[in-house]
């Protein structure tokens, strides 16, 4: 956007530099005064052109005989507002009777009055937005948001069995108050309030419910919000269609119930909370328990425990005396008495049959014994033979053969009862060994 200060947008280089030479300075020096400035600024907001606008009216001045009427268009979701001005005649010929809390569509071009420094829409055409128009806005809004995924069940925030502190948002001293806190206190005696009266319908409903539900959800004691009005017509539940509002209740920490109107009424606000109630009075009753049904609930629970608990002890009663009637547990030394017998007969019998095999065993062992001896040295030496040894230094030699002992060799003669040393004299060939073997002998 080109300086609030300069003329028209120029058309070249040439043309700013002839104009910003032509034009004086701004300093604290050279101030403009307050017409060069007001000018300039009416010369801006001329500029805008004619534009159409939506929001609700909150104040309509039409006094008999003027030639101006003074309205207040008021956004519905913000504390913004605008200065309206218009022919008289163009409220008077509207089809639908204009009045405060009127949603309409105005065309228009902002003027800057230079006189006070003002700045107002006068308006050449009002449209009043239709109960129909209405509810198509409305049908538009819910299927953004629900394309958004507000409506999405997984979102929604479970209510605490017992709260500790309710917050309710509602009219002053209107019906739905009344019914919430007497049916809760009814239910729930020690129950507490967070009240928070705000406007429930009208151009500031959505900005108090705005600020209340937004103190109500940073206080720590709040533990479930509860936003209740009573019914209405389609214009007065609109606050509570509201974009801004219902993306606040998303945006909540704190669960939030919505109880807005009776049974048919289906404002978004009911989309976007946590727990749908169908009236106020359902709502007490679906966030607060019935303190005689809990306590009906923990008497049953009580008795079901003892029944179940003496039916456990009867059972198991039961089944000790049955075990305790087996025969195995009635006389515990039977068992032991009808096999003492045949335990002394099994013993007896295992001493018979050890003793039979050490026995056996015991002459196995002397007869391998006996021809040990039999076939050993000792007995052939004890019969008249001797074994031979030729004696070298330390090492001895048995001699197999005549030529083994030459004359002079020193012998070693061992016998049966011990070893003679001699010395070889000569060598004699053996002619007939079995004359030999019958003489030894």
């Amino acid at each position: 956007m080109s300086d609030p200060a300069a003329g028209a947008p120029a058309s070249g280089n040439s043309g700013v530099s002839a104009r910003s030479a032509a034009r004086p300075a701004n300093s604290a020096e050279q101030p403009w005064p307050v017409r060069t400035i007001s000018m300039k600024v009416a010369q801006w907001i001329d500029r805008l052109g004619s534009v159409w606008v939506e929001g609700q009216i909150t104040q309509i001045n039409l006094r008999p005989g003027t030639r101006t009427a003074f309205l207040v268009l008021r956004d519905p979701a913000a504390d913004m507002s605008l200065s309206i001005t218009c022919d008289p005649q163009l409220l008077r010929a509207s089809a639908v009777p204009l009045r405060e809390g009127s949603r309409v569509v105005v065309y228009g071009k902002f003027s800057y009055f230079t006189g006070r420094g003002s700045i107002s829409l006068r308006i050449t055409e009002i449209r009043p937005v239709g109960i129909g128009e209405l509810l198509a806005r409305i049908a538009r809004l819910k299927e953004l948001l629900a394309a958004e995924g507000l409506f999405d069940p997984r979102l929604k925030r479970p209510l605490p069995f017992l709260p500790r502190t309710i917050g309710l948002i509602t009219g002053r001293a209107g019906a739905a108050e009344r019914d919430v806190l007497s049916v809760a206190r009814q239910r729930w005696p020690a129950v507490r309030f967070e009240i928070r009266n705000t406007a429930v319908q009208g151009a500031s409903a959505v900005p108090q419910i705005l600020a209340a539900l937004t103190a109500l959800d940073e206080d720590p004691e709040v533990e479930v919000i509860v936003l209740a009005r009573g019914g209405g017509s389609v214009e007065d539940l609109l606050p509570f269609s509201d974009e801004t509002l219902c993306r606040a209740i998303v945006s909540a920490t704190t669960p939030i119930v919505s109880a807005i109107g009776h049974e048919p009424d289906n404002p978004l606000s009911d989309y976007v909370a946590d727990l749908r109630a169908a009236t106020p009075t359902d709502a007490a009753k679906r966030i607060v328990p019935d303190a005689a049904a809990e306590l009906a609930g923990v008497r049953d629970l009580r008795a079901r425990s003892a029944a179940a608990l003496r039916g456990w002890v009867d059972r198991e009663t039961h089944a000790l005396r049955q075990i305790r009637s087996r025969p195995a547990l009635a006389d515990p030394l039977r068992l032991l008495d009808q096999r003492h017998d045949e335990v002394d007969r099994l013993r007896t019998d295992a001493q018979r049959a050890l003793e039979s095999t050490l026995t056996a065993e015991t002459t196995g062992t002397r007869h391998l014994r006996d021809k040990l001896t039999a076939v050993g040295p000792a007995a052939t030496l004890a019969r008249g033979y001797a074994v031979v040894q030729r004696v070298s230094g330390a090492q001895r030699h048995v001699i197999r053969a005549v030529a083994d002992s030459p004359p002079g060799t020193q012998l070693r003669i061992r016998v049966a009862d011990g070893a003679v040393s001699a010395a070889a004299l000569g060598a004699e060939p053996l002619t007939n060994p079995l004359a030999d073997h019958e003489e030894s002998s």
